[in-house]
């Protein structure tokens, strides 16, 4: 397993220390699996300024769609033929389809009625019943032998700086027969891996943590948890592998307690350097995908002005795909094994 780095260094001369020499070191990081890069610089304290939540939230229950005084009369149904009582319930969560999809085969599943939940308020039971929610639908799209029923994908998007549009808490839940592209490039390189190594890098990648323990966290049930190497995100991302899961399929009731209470612990760790906002995504290959091991990313989602309320995605992550982390992932690695 190779942990690749190519650091450089910046000379400058500094107004705020009398116009001396200051040098300030960069890496661009090798993802280990693609080679994709990621860039960690613009070393700042671990520490983000967070907005006054209540009055973000103030207001947005009284035209919120996934409210219960709404949900079933504004949202749309599945034909009869996939789910035959047009929307999927399970207690006070609902699950329909999206009424803007970008598959063929989409939904979303709310957490419940509660149209705001803090951070620290989803707690392992919550999210655990979420996922299973989401896996029935999954399992009746794979009984229903629809022809997208090849990977099935559970993706997060928690607050505005992730992207998320609306305050009530939910999940994007959808099976397509395409392939994200970060996840068909794991995919394909996955295959690749075995077949120069004869080993799978999902248990090559975690035993090398493990060892190393520079970014390992600790293992919950057949999960592992570390911080990546090569960062997409700005705070850093935690990566989750499965062992001997190769698909969202596999994963049984345990796993999905056990997820959620590496991701509670995640949370709790994250949210004292002032991050309330994540995109969490599930990379999945099919049953049959055995140089694949199902994993999910959790990588918090910030604004580099809060003022200004711009963005951590900038020009060289929109247009390149370059990431830009503004902490060595070791150093938040240090923060976030307080959880562990």
């Amino acid at each position: 397993m190779k942990f690749e780095a190519l650091k450089k260094e910046t000379v400058m001369l500094d107004p705020r220390e009398g116009m001396s020499e200051r040098r300030i070191p960069s890496e661009i990081r090798l993802d280990p699996l693609t080679g994709r890069t990621a860039r960690i610089c613009h070393f700042k304290d671990l520490q983000w300024e967070r907005p006054d939540l209540e009055a973000l939230v103030a207001g947005t229950d009284s035209w919120c769609p996934f409210c219960a005084d709404k949900i079933l009369q504004v949202t749309p149904c599945f034909p009869k033929d996939l789910v035959p009582e047009g929307r999927m319930q399970k207690g006070d969560m609902v699950l329909f389809p999206n009424l803007a999809p970008y598959d063929a085969l989409g939904a979303v599943a709310t957490f419940g009625a509660r149209h705001y939940i803090p951070m620290l308020d989803f707690t392992p039971e919550l999210m655990a019943s979420a996922f299973g929610f989401a896996l029935e639908f999954f399992r009746r799209v794979e009984r229903s032998g629809h022809p997208e029923s090849v990977y099935h994908i559970i993706n997060w998007n928690y607050m505005p700086p992730s992207g998320g549009s609306l305050i009530h808490p939910h999940l994007q839940v959808f099976s397509s027969s395409s392939a994200p592209n970060l996840m068909r490039q794991e995919l394909e390189a996955a295959e690749r891996y075995l077949e120069r190594f004869g080993s799978n890098f999902w248990e090559d990648l975690t035993t090398a943590e493990e060892e190393l323990g520079e970014r390992y966290l600790g293992k919950i049930g057949r999960t592992r948890w570390m911080t990546t190497y090569a960062p997409m995100g700005v705070a850093g991302d935690v990566l989750a592998v499965v062992e001997n899961a190769c698909c969202t399929l596999d994963l049984a009731p345990q796993d999905l307690g056990d997820i959620a209470e590496g991701l509670a612990r995640v949370m709790a760790e994250y949210d004292k350097m002032g991050i309330y906002s994540f995109n969490m995504n599930v990379f999945t290959g099919t049953e049959d995908d055995d140089a694949f091991r199902l994993h999910l990313v959790f990588s918090p989602r910030t604004y580099f002005s809060l003022q200004l309320g711009t963005p951590d995605v900038g020009a060289l992550r929109n247009l390149y795909n370059e990431s830009i982390c503004m902490a060595f992932p070791e150093e938040i690695n240090e923060l976030l094994k307080k959880g562990f």
